[in-house]
C-alpha cells in the first residue's frame, strides 16, 4: 500500500468511525428521552418535583444539606437517586 492510499484508507476509516460514534450518541440520547423519569435511577430536581409533588425550592433546600443520602453531584448539577429519595420522603412526617 503506497503512502497516498494509506492516508485515504485512514481518512475513510476515521469518517466511518465518526459516523458510528454519532449514530451511537443519537441512540443513547433517544433512549434517554424515551425513558419516563419514574423509571430512571437518577432524576433531576425538576423531575423529582413533578414525581413527588414537593416543590422545586424545597427539593433544592434538601439537596444542599451535607451528607444527603439521596444526592449525587456531577460538577455543579445535582441528581437525586429516586429510590433513596422515595424512602426519605416516606420516613418524614413533614417536609
Amino acid at each position: 500500500m503506497n503512502k497516498e492510499a494509506g492516508y485515504s484508507y485512514l481518512y475513510n476509516k476515521k469518517i466511518s468511525m465518526d459516523e458510528e460514534i454519532l449514530e451511537y450518541k443519537k441512540k443513547l440520547e433517544s433512549e434517554k428521552e424515551e425513558q419516563p423519569f419514574w423509571e430512571k435511577d437518577c432524576i433531576t430536581v425538576e423531575e423529582a418535583a413533578a414525581y413527588t409533588g414537593v416543590g422545586r425550592t424545597k427539593i433544592r433546600e434538601l439537596v444542599v444539606i451535607k451528607n444527603s443520602p439521596f444526592i449525587v453531584q456531577k460538577g455543579t448539577q445535582y441528581f437525586i437517586i429516586r429510590k433513596k429519595f422515595e424512602n426519605f420522603i416516606e420516613q418524614q412526617t413533614s417536609i
